[in-house]
């Protein structure tokens, strides 16, 4: 059976030794009384939900699944589950980092991130009931009126009732521009709203007394394509003047997906049948409200796949130490035994290395992300504000693509250290390789993040955030290149800078002559970012792993010197993938685009 330790001790060393979140609050008036004692209270209380509560019921709500009642259009999610998530509102945990003035925590983003990491990697099909009500709060908190935030926001944020984003329609997915849901305005102000929704995650269940639904639709004189679109707020029950609940609205579910993962989700088929809603910000523009939602659901599907690595991770190397099987290539190194634990193999380690690698250093950028994000919405300084409002624009197709693409390869790799046994159900590696996979395609493809890196993030702006984040990682290498003890990180780090430099110049100039050279490019582009990214975070926590070696030498806490070896091995290892991505990147689209179709 799979076991899960919240990984709180690397939490810490993120969040107070390498970013030091705590110096970046006192900037923050909201969140200047944050101190280290409080972050680690928190965090240490929401690991024990998460593993004791949550994480037990992972396994057999992946058996049990969601069951659909056509009679009565209504979802029941697995045993445990109502049960578990009523725990989680009497705790208080779905109002961390929520306004007060909704009665919520008002704790920094990042601290509850964190703790969604832990709630992902003990159950991300559960955890999506909850996590999408943050998108909707969002969307709410920066575009509704103030008749919709007094209404919805004080119970999205005590978590009595939950949230989600409809935007996916039979016909279209990505290009929204297609949708054809309908919104007519009624004398009253509110709109009757007919269409289908599909692939809304959480979109039914028995979970809460309400499910507030964000809802993209198309108003009688919307000009065509995604400038026509508008959002609405459409409940599952209304709600009457006294902010009790009434009669159910014209949203049903038609039906449930039958999925290869997140089996206790319920991936809702939605039915509008005069369902009535109100407008959520200007007619026409609902794409800028829901692009808030939507870029929180992107940061959440990044920690998801962290999660998910964390966990297979942990189980992994369990089972490398306690499996016997051949002996070591340089002889024997459990002389009692018949045989040697797996972990002794080179390959074996190379596998659980690369799990923690990619691990640890999402941890770094997840955490890194949030702080930018708390910048982004509460820092005092508009400059500050706009500076960190670029670099999340910048990481969050990053944080999507990057770090489900390397969930996938980690997860996997976990599985193949169980041999046979990973492919049996009774060891729950499986189970996390098929969660694991749906991260690379919903919220946005992994390619759709890919264009929107390159084309949108970088050469719209003629990589004025790229840029940015350039000089951060330049001004490092600068400090630390005169450290000898450095060098086997700065230098790597600074050649892949030059080439990312070159390559994004490269692209660009031929991008004006032939549109589908973005195109060609995208997908390895943004893997190169992303390595430059980590690259740029494991040479600080090398440095900051070797001047912990070096002040407490033998007596130096193991994990610093375990921290520095996964350095080396991602720096060896993991970080070359990049020299072929960019020789590929450069290759031009001719040999995708020269083939006539019906030769496919």
């Amino acid at each position: 059976m799979p076991r899960y330790v919240p990984p709180l001790r690397d939490m810490q060393f993120v969040l107070h030794e390498l970013i030091q979140v705590t110096e970046t609050f006192k900037e923050i008036p909201a969140h200047a009384e944050v101190d280290v004692d409080t972050v680690n209270a928190v965090l240490e209380e929401g690991g024990k939900f998460a593993a004791q509560v949550v994480f037990p019921l992972n396994r057999s709500g992946d058996e049990e699944g969601c069951t659909h009642d056509k009679a009565t259009r209504e979802v029941r999610t697995p045993a445990g589950y109502p049960e578990a998530y009523a725990k989680y509102v009497e705790g208080g945990w779905p109002s961390l980092s929520c306004d007060p003035a909704y009665g919520g925590q008002g704790l920094p983003h990042v601290v509850n991130q964190c703790f969604y990491e832990m709630l992902n990697s003990a159950n991300q099909a559960w955890t999506m009931y909850p996590g999408l009500s943050h998108g909707a709060y969002e969307a709410l908190h920066a575009h509704g009126t103030p008749e919709q935030k007094a209404t919805y926001l004080p119970k999205l944020t005590s978590g009595e009732w939950t949230g989600t984003m409809c935007l996916t329609e039979p016909h279209c997915g990505t290009d929204l521009g297609l949708l054809r849901t309908k919104a007519e305005p009624q004398a009253d102000g509110t709109y009757r709203i007919n269409g289908a929704k599909i692939f809304i995650s959480a979109g039914e269940h028995d979970m809460a007394a309400n499910i507030v639904h964000l809802v993209l639709a198309r108003l009688p004189d919307a000009p065509a394509g995604s400038k026509g679109i508008s959002l609405f707020v459409v409940p599952k029950f209304h709600v009457d003047a006294d902010g009790s609940l009434g009669a159910r609205n014209g949203i049903f579910c038609a039906g449930l997906e039958h999925k290869m993962g997140i089996h206790s989700n319920a991936t809702a088929q939605l039915v509008l049948e005069d369902a009535v809603g109100t407008l959520v910000g200007e007619p026409h523009k609902g794409l800028q409200a829901m692009f808030v939602m939507m870029n929180a659901a992107r940061l959440g599907v990044g920690m998801q796949s962290l999660g998910l690595t964390e966990v297979a991770y942990q189980n992994a190397v369990d089972y490398a130490k306690d499996r016997l099987q051949m002996r070591a290539l340089t002889g024997p190194k459990a002389k009692d035994k018949p045989a040697d634990p797996i972990i002794v193999h080179p390959d074996v380690r190379k596998m659980l290395l690369t799990a923690r690698a990619y691990a640890e250093a999402g941890r770094a950028l997840c955490v890194h992300t949030a702080l930018m994000l708390d910048k982004e919405l509460s820092h005092p300084d508009a400059d500050v504000r706009r500076e960190a409002a670029d670099e999340v624009a910048l990481l969050t197709p990053i944080v999507k693509a990057f770090l489900t693409d390397n969930g996938w390869i980690a997860t996997s790799a976990c599985m193949q250290v169980f041999g046979g046994h990973g492919y049996v159900r009774e060891w729950g590696m499986e189970q996390y390789v098929r969660d694991a996979r749906i991260n690379m395609i919903y919220e946005g493809t992994n390619t759709i993040q890919s264009l929107d890196l390159l084309g949108r993030k970088v050469l719209a702006d003629n990589g004025k955030k790229l840029k940015a984040f350039g000089r951060r990682i330049a001004e490092f290498a600068e400090d630390a290149g005169v450290r000898e003890d450095m060098q086997e990180f700065i230098n790597p780090l600074a050649d892949l800078g030059d080439k990312v430099t070159k390559l994004t110049t490269e692209l660009g100039m031929k991008a004006f002559g032939n549109a589908d050279e973005v195109g060609a490019a995208a997908v390895d582009y943004l893997r190169v970012v992303g390595h430059l990214v980590f690259a740029y975070l494991w040479a600080r926590m090398a440095q900051v792993a070797l001047d912990r070696i070096q002040a407490d030498g033998d007596a130096v806490d193991p994990f610093y010197r375990a921290k520095l070896h996964t350095a080396r091995f991602y720096f060896a290892k993991l970080l070359p993938e990049t020299a072929a991505l960019i020789r590929t990147a450069r290759s031009g689209p001719a040999s995708l685009m020269a083939m006539d179709e019906s030769l496919f």
